[in-house]
């Protein structure tokens, strides 16, 4: 059932607007004694599921017993980024989740279910993995807490991927992204339905039913005025819960451009995008607006790394981004990548296909990546300080515009909030 919705291309929530929408969908919930929160991690920061969780530890109080950021691959946060994300949330209410020994698989979807939601472009089963304390926990709560917005390998962030991605293991994690790379990530970008949620919900339905997880979800995007706006919150224990917000989400993270974009600027800001891992984004989300022979520009004052964990980062450097059929056949030839599927989406993903150009321009300190890096993997690099001095961020707003010389160039100021498209490559 849905405890509480309120949403729309209009609504702008405050702070206070969550909150008492939050605490609304509690006082219905009934009385809990013991709950676990599961946020997503820093590199979620704008969808103010910081905010969301202390208000969940204000409710609750003692009976909030434990915080399981949903970091996935990811690194564990470091106390100054919980403190930032988090408020006064207590620090020793935290766990790290550990992807590779940590979790516990709750069942498996059987390897025809797969096939058949995936077209034929995969054939093995899926395990459904999630951390063991959401088993072992002993909650009569779990708060999935996060951002419903256009997403690479599932089509829209959250719902029961916050659960089976977000605290999952690396067999689920790595297979699942592996089917939407195979499937074909622009059949899948910004839409609620696709394979490897069809596999999710399949799990959900005869793994996870049990565990009492209700989901709380944003529609966060940019404003006209260029400023972030929290446009929905939708409170919930199914799948309809997510698909209100993933229609919201479509109107407010996705902009249908009338043109192909010959040149797109990015901007990664350097306390959210250390990686090409996460920094990528500006290639997945971008990819279906920008022209044949277009330029994609990347402005990374943080890169300092491929992948954020060190074996992930080891096979960017081994097999590069370059393209789908090159990494469907190193993945049938090398054990190391056929071993962490996971990376080898990455790699499909983060590939132009030899469509348009991808320059990286990497910050200058001893720990960012160097040109000699950034080449190695497929990309083409320049100097940060040639292209701000040309395309200054702090000059440019989000969207198209006209440089002193006539240039035409497409802004985008956070690339992990959106989807861009190009309406004759986009079939809703």
């Amino acid at each position: 059932m849905i405890y509480f919705e309120n949403g729309s291309k209009n609504t702008s929530l405050s702070a206070d607007d969550l909150k008492q929408g939050l605490f609304e969908a509690l006082e219905k919930m009934g009385e809990k004694k013991k709950v676990l929160a599961v946020p997503p991690d820093y590199t979620r920061l704008p969808s103010r599921s910081g905010e969301l969780t202390e208000f969940v530890w204000q409710y609750y109080g003692e009976k909030l017993t434990d915080i399981l950021p949903a970091l996935g691959t990811h690194t564990p946060m470091t106390d100054v980024q919980i403190s930032h994300m988090f408020g006064k949330t207590p620090r020793n209410l935290f766990r790290d989740h550990d992807w590779r020994n940590d979790v516990i698989t709750l069942g498996t979807v059987p390897s025809e279910f797969v096939k058949d939601v995936s077209g034929g472009a995969v054939d093995y089963d899926w395990p459904a993995q999630v951390n063991k304390l959401l088993v072992e926990g002993g909650f009569d709560l779990i708060l999935s807490i996060g951002q419903v917005v256009p997403h690479e390998v599932v089509g829209m962030a959250n719902y029961n991927k916050n659960i089976f991605v977000g605290t999952g293991g690396s067999e689920g994690i790595n297979k699942s992204h592996f089917i939407g790379a195979a499937y074909g990530m622009e059949k899948m970008m910004g839409r609620a339905d696709t394979p490897v949620r069809k596999i999710f919900n399949y799990a959900s339905e005869h793994f996870s039913a049990h565990l009492p997880i209700v989901y709380v979800q944003t529609v966060v995007g940019l404003n006209k005025e260029g400023k972030l706006q929290t446009y929905g919150l939708f409170i919930g224990d199914d799948f309809s819960v997510f698909d209100k917000a993933a229609k919201l989400s479509l109107l407010v993270n996705f902009e249908m451009v009338e043109k192909p974009l010959k040149k797109v600027i990015v901007w990664l800001d350097p306390t959210e995008f250390k990686s090409t891992w996460l920094g990528n984004k500006s290639v997945y989300r971008t990819r279906m607006a920008l022209a044949d022979g277009g330029e994609l520009i990347v402005l990374a004052p943080a890169l300092v790394e491929f992948g954020e964990d060190k074996q992930i980062d080891k096979l960017i450097r081994k097999y590069g981004y370059f393209g789908t059929p090159h990494t469907l056949k190193m993945v049938e030839e090398n054990e190391d990548l056929r071993a962490n599927l996971g990376a080898a989406a990455h790699l499909i993903h983060g590939s132009s296909e030899g469509r348009f150009s991808i320059t990286y321009c990497p910050g200058k300190g001893e720990k960012n990546l160097t040109r000699q890096e950034i080449e190695s993997v497929g990309f083409q690099y320049a100097d940060i300080d040639e292209v701000t001095a040309k395309y200054n961020p702090a000059k440019l707003k989000d969207g198209f515009n006209t440089m002193p010389d006539g240039e035409e160039i497409f802004y985008i100021s956070n690339p992990a909030i959106g989807l861009w498209a190009y309406k004759d490559r986009f079939e809703y």
